[in-house]
């Protein structure tokens, strides 16, 4: 069986059904079959009410005496209604689903599947799935449960699924060296489960394939980068020396240790694709700089890609002041930059040694003429098209070296997947004299108590305030305070302070005005959304708070954290929840530590990679199965990936899985 002929040719799946899968990503024969369930129901052997104990259950019943109300606090809605069995009945609650009292039919069973716990002062059941008895089939034991796509709900996918059965013995093998029949089994017992121990069973083999394809993806991304050709930039052991001998400070041990790995990768005659990798504040900038300055003395042109223009001329302005005594001229080129056409015409003569730029240096009339060096700066905020663009500059035929920073720390399992075909260079050292950041979470009712007195005393000392709001205009279906509320209220609290707004919808000429008079000290307090999250760099910041910090991931929070922390003096960073609930697990991590490589491990595990590798590239991933923290499967993957190349034969025979990577090997890559 072809897995890549159209869903249309499966029982039951007309035109109108056919339609609405794909619009859900459901388009193939593979598609349809690698739609797993997102979890699995015991129907077959339900609690009866007068036995239930808190804590997960399922129960058969009636329901009735269904309403809709709304709740004091704004915009939540509560569905409220009474489930019946012969033992008893309880109550039910669902919170903006008020679609659920129109949906059942009292005089019908239904399965219902959720927590029964304390809320509000009495037992419910909080928000439970519901299934009508008539549509289950309890004869396996367990309902598989899958993810509603559109009109078509759990139920309709199951019967879908019970039509194709008969197809699932004529899926073939995607793997070497498995036993015979092995993924078409376990497709097949995903979909139809006897017991959990063979759902994992199952689940493991189909997430080791994922992991084989992606592992696949990176060593042919390695091996294809391996026969292109760069320049050969040769050390040069007394101007290094001399450059490091003119700082003010001395390299932290890691910075070193980079720096030579950098070194080393320049010399050879194949291109460098090499990942920097520090926490906030480990000296990454420090290290791209002694790297451009390698290429510079030996008449190679280097170009950093920055992804604001706030970021952009921060490096311009810190590496301008360092290498201009050292000979290299460098120069900005955003949207901004006056006089454009000057200054690539400089830029194409090689007059100019280093670019820093935006999205700008990317335009088609933008050339170099020797570019033997791209530094790619937070490189998961690029596309794949984009970073390819800029390596593809080099007008002598040779391919640019490349050095990809990040500070958001990449975990081990995403090194050896996503990023396997790169070398990878850590900085897990911060320079001497930086301050730890002092974290803490507060609900936002205790701000007025504790965290007004802090900023106070913060601006009292002449340093500086953000605070981070999620929302730019205030939402009535949403419980978050936007900035601009935010700041009026500042304002009123603090009518003799300097207090300004930024947030992306502003024109970047008025961002950058903002973002000057924070950094020259003369707004005390910046009340921004996440458009600070990366690069800005004002040391006289000492204190963050950041609202609805819930509703953040835990990378995202460290990053944000990050923009104190910078001078020599204490920092502070204030995390408010607006919920009466215990803190989440991520808070409370980033609250007792701050070490992102720690930090990037426990983010993985609670959120999956998507923040770390980039939205834009993690949508494409679509990862099904797979868990990247799964170390112990990938180390397998990677042993048998290596057998697998041993065999050239292998890329002919195993067409469908080959076929399959293409997508893997253009979202994996850097160059």
């Amino acid at each position: 069986m072809d897995l890549a002929q159209p869903v249309e040719e499966l029982k039951g799946i007309g035109p109108k059904t056919a339609e609405t899968l794909k619009k859900y990503g459901i388009r193939t024969l593979r598609d349809f079959f690698y739609n797993i369930p997102r979890d699995y129901e015991n129907f077959a052997a339900p609690t009866s009410i007068s036995e239930i104990q808190p804590g997960k259950i399922v129960i058969r019943g009636k329901i009735d005496k269904i309403s809709t109300r709304r709740a004091r606090r704004r915009n939540l809605s509560v569905t409220e209604g009474v489930i019946s069995d012969k033992t008893g009945s309880i109550k039910t609650v669902w919170f903006n689903q008020s679609y659920r009292a129109k949906q059942f039919d009292p005089n019908k069973e239904y399965y219902f599947t959720g927590n029964f716990e304390l809320k509000n002062g009495r037992y419910s059941l909080i928000s439970p799935s519901a299934a009508l008895v008539s549509d289950v089939d309890t004869s396996a034991g367990l309902a598989p449960i899958y993810v509603a796509h559109g009109a078509l709900k759990s139920a309709d996918f199951r019967r879908l699924i019970n039509n194709s059965r008969d197809k699932f013995a004529k899926i073939p093998d995607l793997l070497p060296n498995i036993t015979p029949g092995l993924r078409r089994d376990s497709l097949f017992k995903v979909h139809f489960p006897t017991s959990m121990e063979e759902i994992k069973r199952s689940r493991d083999y189909l997430a080791y394939e994922e992991l084989f394809a992606l592992i696949l993806a990176a060593k042919l991304n390695r091996r294809e980068n391996e026969k292109l050709q760069a320049v050969k930039i040769p050390f040069s052991l007394p101007k290094i020396q001399d450059f490091l001998e003119k700082l003010p400070f001395k390299l932290t041990g890691a910075q070193k240790k980079a720096a030579w790995e950098i070194f080393q990768d320049l010399e050879k005659p194949t291109p460098m694709n090499r990942l920097l990798q520090g926490d906030v504040g480990s000296g990454k900038t420090m290290v791209a700089a002694l790297s451009a300055y390698e290429v510079a003395i030996n008449d190679g042109q280097v170009a950093l890609l920055a992804p604001t223009a706030i970021l952009a001329m921060q490096h311009y302005e810190g590496l301008k002041s360092l290498l201009n005594q050292f000979g290299v001229s460098v120069a900005l080129l955003t949207g901004a930059t006056k006089n454009k056409p000057e200054l690539k015409k400089q830029i194409a003569s090689g007059k100019i040694d280093l670019i820093i730029g935006t999205h700008a240096l990317l335009t088609d009339d933008t050339e170099f003429k020797n570019l033997a060096l791209v530094i790619i700066d937070e490189q998961h905020r690029f596309g794949v098209e984009q970073r390819q663009k800029l390596m593809l500059k080099s007008p002598s035929g040779l391919a640019p070296h490349l050095l990809a920073m990040t500070a958001t720390p990449i975990p081990r399992s995403l090194q050896l997947t996503i990023f396997g075909d790169l070398d990878v260079s850590i900085l897990n050292e911060l320079p001497k004299g930086r301050q730890p950041i002092t974290t803490q979470i507060l609900q936002e009712i205790e701000a007025r108590e504790k965290l007004y007195p802090k900023i106070q005393e913060t601006v009292s000392k002449k340093q500086q305030v953000y605070w981070i709001c999620k929302a730019i205009d205030d939402n009535p279906r949403a419980e978050t305070t936007s900035v601009k509320t935010r700041c009026e209220k500042l304002r009123e609290i603090f009518p003799k302070l300097k207090i300004e707004i930024l947030h992306g919808r502003m024109k970047q000429a008025e961002k950058d005005v903002i973002m000057e008079q924070f950094a020259a000290g003369k707004i005390q307090i910046l009340v921004s959304t996440t458009v600070v999250e990366v690069g800005v760099d004002v040391p006289n910041a000492t204190m963050i708070a950041i609202e609805n910090s819930e509703s953040y991931g835990l990378a995202q929070l460290h990053q944000l954290r990050g923009r104190v922390g910078r001078g020599k003096e204490a920092s502070f960073c204030f995390l408010l929840t607006a919920s009466d609930n215990q803190p989440s697990r991520r808070l409370r991590e980033l609250e007792k530590s701050s070490d992102g490589f720690y930090l990037a491990e426990v983010d993985l595990k609670l959120r999956g990679p998507g923040e770390i590798y980039g939205a834009l590239q993690h949508g494409a991933l679509d990862l099904r199965i797979a868990t990247l923290s799964d170390t112990k499967l990938i180390h397998q993957a990677q042993i048998d990936v290596d057998k697998f190349l041993q065999n050239p034969d292998n890329m002919l025979k195993y067409k469908e899985l080959m076929q399959g990577i293409k997508r893997y090997q253009q979202i994996t890559t850097l160059n």
